[in-house]
């Protein structure tokens, strides 16, 4: 079962990383009406807990710039960014790092206890693979948003 949520997840980051990169990097930036972020924001935003998760679930170092707390981390958003994002280059390089890591993770490193439960909210973790499974759904949650914002953002250049 563990291999399996990390042969997931390594999918879940190629579809990802493939959006990414089919997306023009000129609509990055577009912040479509009803939307709290962009796409750029939305990429940053899966990598920062994507490190945050690995970091938490497998003792891994971070592998992000501190930077991307401000930029990314939940809570923030375009409108209040004082310095330049992160380009597309650098999104998609960080996103391609972070499948080596996927891809380098043993199966068995999923059933490890966390030092400590962690709370997210409502929800409670207690080992790596939980964390790394509910990583998984927010991906496909932020991925989703995304594709949305892109289809919404065309329809409004390109009618």
């Amino acid at each position: 079962m563990s291999k399996m949520i990390i042969d997931t997840a390594k999918t879940v980051r190629q579809v990802v990383l493939y959006q990414a990169q089919a997306i023009p990097e000129e609509l990055f930036d577009i912040q479509a009406d009803s939307y709290n972020n962009t796409i750029r924001w939305n990429i940053g935003h899966m990598i920062y807990w994507m490190d945050t998760y690995m970091t938490l679930g497998f003792s891994k170092e971070s592998a992000i710039p501190a930077s991307y707390a401000s930029f990314f981390n939940s809570g923030t958003a375009p409108a209040n960014w004082a310095d330049t994002p992160p380009s597309k280059e650098e999104l998609i390089q960080q996103l391609s790092s972070q499948l080596n890591s996927l891809s380098e993770l043993a199966p068995e490193s999923l059933e490890v206890p966390l030092e400590a439960p962690l709370q997210f909210g409502p929800l409670t973790f207690n080992r790596a693979g939980e964390l790394l499974n509910f990583g998984l759904v927010h991906e496909g949650m932020h991925l989703a948003t995304c594709d949305c914002l892109r289809k919404v953002i065309q329809g409004k250049l390109y009618r």
